[in-house]
């Protein structure tokens, strides 16, 4: 981490769950939408990135315009599970103050189905911000209990994207309109 930022958890929980956020493309979000979960347009067989922040979601899928992630999606898990995720992670890059080595951390990396990734938190232009915002990448065993177990409930907010970008277009604030977050401790 660099000096002077700080890893903050950012998201819209309760007692039961924390949301986060995916981009698509519109056969896999239909599918994923009508089964209430990801079906069969979703490849399990590679690392999928969930994301709790709504603003560095906006700048990834550049507010829903990027090819392949036109389709927003906010996903309720267990926060169970996301704690899990959290709590057993593997950094994506080596951090000499966490691995006895560089070549543990290649191990670890290689071995582990979930990895977390630290990037800059963004504003609603997507200009980026001092604190750094989770990402989770995971694959393998983990998708399958994702896909199967985790998620409560797959919502398309598709269409509130698209009129938040409409207004920052026309020059509006938008703050009072953005998702609640609050900071997130596990």
């Amino acid at each position: 981490m660099e000096a002077g930022n700080v890893n903050r958890i950012r998201a819209v929980f309760n007692e039961e769950s924390i949301r986060v956020y995916q981009a698509y493309n519109d056969k896999i979000a239909d599918e994923a939408l009508r089964l209430g979960t990801f079906g069969s347009c979703f490849n399990t067989k590679r690392m999928t990135w969930i994301k709790p922040s709504f603003l560095w979601m906006m700048y990834r899928s550049g507010w829903g315009t990027k090819e392949n992630q036109e389709r927003i999606l906010g996903i309720d898990i267990k926060r169970s599970a996301f704690d899990y995720l959290c709590k057993n992670a593997v950094e994506s890059k080596y951090n000499p103050n966490v691995f006895a080595s560089e070549e543990d951390w290649k191990t670890q990396v290689k071995e582990s189905e979930i990895r977390v990734q630290w990037d800059p938190e963004r504003d609603i232009f997507g200009n980026p911000q001092s604190d750094r915002s989770i990402q989770l990448g995971i694959r393998g065993k983990c998708v399958e209990k994702y896909i199967d177990e985790w998620i409560l409930r797959i919502e398309d907010i598709t269409d509130y994207v698209g009129a938040l970008r409409g207004k920052m277009q026309n020059n509006e604030d938008i703050t009072r309109l953005l998702p609640n977050e609050q900071i997130y401790l596990f």
